[in-house]
């Protein structure tokens, strides 16, 4: 109809045909060409024809325009011919648009570089308008309106994907998620239920139906699932970490003793001695751990009280509290102390920054920072300990791996560092003696191995190259051993 109105609106009149005529019969104007009336009505077809499409393409302003040069038809052939390339052009323009997959991936791009939630949403509502069954879009419209808190979106969405197809185990995840971080663990446990029966052996959905179990204290039947799913693989290090924190959950209490050697070649003559008993309990609040260490060091015995806790915050966040006091100043220092927090980052990632205070006739303190990632049956972590002292900064730094076997407290580990951590009760005495500022370099291996069930055994050994006098190095060796028993 409006290509009609538009016809009839700019159609030439009855002398403008006339003149028409006159100048396509004079061989001064149109010459061998064919009449010029007729390229015009060519012309004006090929206008209608484009105005119609272009009313459904939101460019119909181009077409006015084009129309409105033809309403004064009396322009030359070469203006025409530039008009009508103009409007083919338009046209091509006009019709180009971006898939669905196009703009999705423009989608993802916004939410996860641009942090930008909002276009991320609109990308992806275009790319659902042109394909309304795209379930991986329709997952990730969910997982953003969780993020965004906005619930009830997020649920539209996952129960969409989920109604198109039920098998869909991502689908699954993602809600099971949902309900879980807002603390539903009935309806968590219901949707990896549904999506067990349909994938059975998703190591993803066993692992969130015995986190769901934890949660909800039903510990006996968290540890069944994730025995069925270590089964699958032992190597799923969520699974190993959560069979210990049930482990903890089931056996509150744990005793630990402990004995550490040290012999030195060239810096002192008589070894170091240091034993330790411990005593600690799970409680509600997180885990706490009280301690009574021995030592001899120079000749001098001594010992120190000590208690560690670690609080827990929330599902991602727990610190770490910990206040010692020895009244044997030389071989302890008087007080030490230490908080950090600690953060359990997505994609298998941990983090921890912290202070470490201690105090022998003068205060130290340490900045400590610390980044661990696991890797199937890895883990890999570095951490650097940062003293500010006298204007100046002493820095020391290590890495290590370890490779755990089937729980959490089986695992053979390999460390190497520079400098002295203020966390080492036979090394920490050298902030006293200002011996940490001087350079060392040291490497260490450990053992753990459960043996009946509730007892862990602890095997070490490290040797420390030390310049105990400005260029001046000697060799520490150190060997440990330790029994623990849960109960």
């Amino acid at each position: 109809m409006a290509a009609k109105l538009l016809q009839r609106k700019f159609a030439p009149t009855s002398r403008s045909r006339a003149a028409v005529a006159r100048r396509a019969h004079n061989p001064k104007v149109g010459g061998s060409n064919p009449p010029f009336a007729t390229q015009a009505l060519n012309f004006q077809g090929f206008f209608i024809v484009i105005d119609k499409n272009l009313f459904t393409l939101k460019a119909f302003p181009v077409s006015i325009i084009h129309l409105l040069f033809y309403r004064y038809y009396n322009m030359n052939k070469r203006t025409l011919i530039v008009i009508a390339f103009l409007s083919a052009y338009s046209f091509v323009s006009a019709q180009k648009q971006l898939s669905s997959d196009e703009l999705f991936k423009s989608a993802r791009y916004a939410a996860f570089e641009d942090k930008n939630y909002d276009k991320a949403k609109l990308y992806a509502r275009q790319a659902l308008a042109i394909s309304p069954a795209y379930a991986d879009i329709e997952i990730f419209l969910g997982r953003i309106f969780t993020w965004n808190k906005q619930y009830d979106s997020a649920r539209y969405y996952f129960l969409k994907a989920l109604t198109q197809s039920p098998d869909n185990e991502e689908a699954s995840i993602a809600y099971a998620d949902l309900e879980y971080w807002n603390d539903h663990y009935e309806e968590s446990l219901k949707i990896c239920n549904e999506g067990l029966t349909l994938h059975p052996a998703s190591e993803a959905l066993l692992l969130r139906k015995a986190k769901n179990f934890n949660a909800a204290k039903k510990f006996k039947e968290a540890g069944i699932i994730t025995s069925q799913l270590l089964k699958l693989n032992r190597y799923n290090t969520a699974a190993l970490a959560l069979a210990s924190t049930l482990k903890d959950a089931a056996s509150v209490n744990k005793i630990s003793i402990s004995y550490e050697h040290s012999s030195f070649d060239k810096q002192f003559n008589k070894p170091w001695h240091l034993g330790s008993i411990s005593y600690g309990r799970q409680t509600k609040f997180g885990s706490i751990t009280a301690r009574m260490n021995y030592a001899n060091r120079f000749g001098i015995s001594g010992v120190q009280g000590e208690i560690d806790a670690y609080p827990r915050i929330s599902k991602t966040f727990y610190s770490y509290v910990s206040f010692g006091y020895s009244g044997n100043v030389g071989v302890f220092p008087k007080y030490r102390a230490g908080f950090s927090l600690y953060a359990n980052l997505p994609k298998s990632f941990e983090a921890e920054a912290g202070l470490r205070y201690l105090y022998f006739t003068n205060s130290t303190k340490v900045y400590t920072f610390y980044v661990g990632k696991y890797y199937k049956s890895f883990l890999f972590s570095a951490r650097t300990y940062i003293t500010p002292s006298g204007g100046s900064v002493s820095q020391s730094y290590s890495i290590a791996a370890r490779c755990y076997f089937k729980s959490s407290e089986d695992y053979i580990g390999l460390s190497l560092g520079t400098g002295i951590s203020p966390d080492d009760n036979n090394q920490n005495i050298q902030f006293n003696t200002k011996q940490s500022k001087l350079t060392s370099k040291q490497v260490s291996a450990s053992f753990n191995h459960t043996f009946l069930k509730w007892n862990v055994i602890s095997i070490g050994a490290g040797l420390i190259n030390q310049e105990y006098q400005p260029t001046v190095k000697g060799n520490q060796l150190n060997l440990s051993a330790a029994l623990s028993h849960r109960f």
